[in-house]
């Protein structure tokens, strides 16, 4: 048998709940191996195809959704006349209502949701559209190696036009503080504990705040191209910014909050989305 890899096949950001952490942003990389038969072409699978058709399908299962493992969340599920879904479920931080379009949410019967998991959930979706020629099929997701300071964060970007407007997806991000051109550890370390599994919230969306069971909660909502958005969570896990949650909105955040408590530096602030991707600001005196 022959076989086939693409590596760094796509990148996955995506948001997924967590039974004692609560929601969590991810970024996975993709490593895809093929194995069968050669066709009449000599080939597995044309790589051609491999990078539009097998790539569109992993995207539109995991990229910028919110992913739920159900065989011990066990969520309550309505399907709403208005086409979306409307998700609630709790544990010890308290509890949760995702109301969206049906497509912003993928339901897995597993009992956690990892890099295993969900790569043989992929593999079971590929074995049906891929030719009878790919005998074997293998999906490896895994997160970047990041040497310092990272953090998950989940968002929603109600002006996107893309999925990036869907109110839970996020991104597991590295992120530089350079204090007078010099990488600032402390202030890095600092800002990854405040990110970390956290949902980054914009304070003009919050549509109420209220107790349940004495625990503080907070209720999002807003309008975007593919519909509305709602999200209940508990406030524990909640970061309220003036703006949007853009990347580059988060850069500046950083920076401005660096400069105004040490006024007299200079700040840049280098903030990822993910993997290889993200926004510098820059704040002087």
């Amino acid at each position: 048998m022959v076989h086939l890899f693409v590596d760094n096949l796509t990148i996955l950001d995506f948001s997924y709940f967590d039974q004692k952490r609560g929601i969590l942003g991810e970024s996975w990389q993709v490593n895809l191996t093929l194995g069968g038969e050669l066709d009449a072409q000599g080939m597995i699978f044309d790589f051609g195809h491999v990078k539009k058709q097998v790539k569109q399908l992993i995207d539109a299962q995991v990229d910028h959704r919110l992913l739920l493992a159900t065989r011990k969340l066990r969520p309550t599920t309505e399907n709403l006349e208005d086409g979306r879904t409307r998700l609630q479920w709790k544990n010890k931080l308290g509890n949760y209502e995702h109301i969206a379009p049906s497509e912003a949410v993928v339901l897995i019967d597993v009992d956690h949701i990892n890099e295993e998991n969900v790569a043989t959930y992929l593999e079971a979706l590929l074995r049906e559209v891929l030719p009878a020629n790919v005998k074997e099929i293998r999906v490896e997701l895994s997160q970047e190696l990041i040497e310092g300071a990272w953090y998950h964060y989940s968002h929603g970007l109600k002006k996107h036009l893309g999925n990036c407007q869907r109110i839970v997806h996020g991104h597991r991000s590295r992120l530089e503080i350079y204090k007078n051109h010099k990488r600032d550890a402390e202030l890095e370390d600092l800002w990854a504990a405040r990110f970390r599994d956290i949902y980054i919230g914009t304070r003009e969306d919050v549509q109420r705040r209220f107790e349940i069971d004495g625990k503080a909660h907070i209720e999002f909502a807003y309008t975007g191209s593919q519909g509305k958005f709602e999200l209940v969570m508990p406030s524990s896990q909640v970061y309220l910014i003036d703006s949007d949650s853009t990347v580059e909105l988060i850069a500046e955040h950083i920076a401005q909050k660096c400069q105004k408590s040490d006024p007299d530096n200079h700040f840049l602030v280098k903030a990822y989305e993910g993997i290889g991707k993200g926004a510098i600001a820059v704040r002087q005196p």
